[in-house]
């Protein structure tokens, strides 16, 4: 089976900015790797909520992309900063996730690249 990357980041560009040298998606057969989504680090939202949103519909930008979208989600990782925002973030996930085919998923605190980060999310979908 063919690997496809999409979106990739390579060195020139990850040197200049201090990023890794990443694939934002790869594919593999007929399923779908997503890299972990963040807001725009130079104009972050400013809560859980305004955050989620926009890396959701950077979700639904790179599934489309890969021919794909989120009712074909297979699983989900969430890294949050701070736990005590897990309500708020799960009021708009429970928005945008396609109640008849939720993906498995997890959501642990973590401390993410930046301050002003929230909300981390990293997904796999079939196509």
């Amino acid at each position: 089976m063919t690997i496809t990357r999409q979106h990739v980041i390579d060195r020139d560009a990850a040197e200049a900015v201090s990023a890794p040298i990443i694939s934002y998606v790869v594919t593999h057969g007929d399923v779908v790797y997503l890299s972990g989504v963040i807001s725009d680090p130079r104009n972050p939202g400013p809560d859980v909520q305004s955050q989620t949103r926009e890396v959701l519909h950077r979700i639904d930008e790179l599934l489309a992309d890969a021919g794909t979208d989120k009712s074909k989600l297979l699983s989900a990782q969430v890294w949050l900063r701070d736990m005590s925002t897990f309500s708020a973030h799960n009021e708009v996930w429970n928005e945008w996730v396609d109640p008849a085919n939720p993906p498995v998923r997890a959501c642990i605190q973590a401390q993410l690249v930046l301050p002003t980060l929230l909300v981390e999310i990293k997904v796999t979908a079939a196509r």
